[in-house]
């Protein structure tokens, strides 16, 4: 898979888990086994704006050429995920989220987003490499 075709792919992710936090809160809540309430339903609309919003950075870098700048941006996205992987499985060790149906797909998603973003960041070649 070139890197153009995975950030397709993690765009297409965002956007449409980013759109059903925003517009469906409740509904994403239940899956994971969490209790509802208005605090999470307003963190998990925040939560679907900033997915939207990576989703559409995504898109637009896709297609650009190597550089520092895109580098930092696969770094940053790198951290995120692996930022995020241990989070849901301490709220489900924590009793948090009841479900174990809740974060088995998002940590492995978490996991195989970054490592494609690291694998394309460290593989990037940079104008100053030959």
């Amino acid at each position: 898979m070139n890197r153009k075709t995975f950030l397709t792919f993690a765009s297409i992710i965002a956007l449409g888990v980013g759109a059903f936090a925003l517009l469906q809160p409740a509904v994403l809540l239940e899956s994971k086994g969490v209790a509802l309430n208005a605090a999470a339903d307003v963190w998990m609309r925040e939560l679907g704006i900033a997915l939207i919003s990576i989703g559409v950075m995504l898109l637009v870098v896709r297609g650009h050429p190597d550089s520092p700048t895109l580098r930092a941006f696969l770094i940053g996205n790198a951290i995120l995920q692996l930022g995020l992987l241990p989070i849901e499985i301490v709220a489900f060790v924590n009793g948090v989220i009841t479900k174990v149906s809740g974060i088995v797909p998002n940590s492995v998603l978490h996991l195989l987003l970054a490592c494609g973003f690291a694998y394309f960041a460290i593989s990037m070649k940079t104008p100053t490499q030959t």
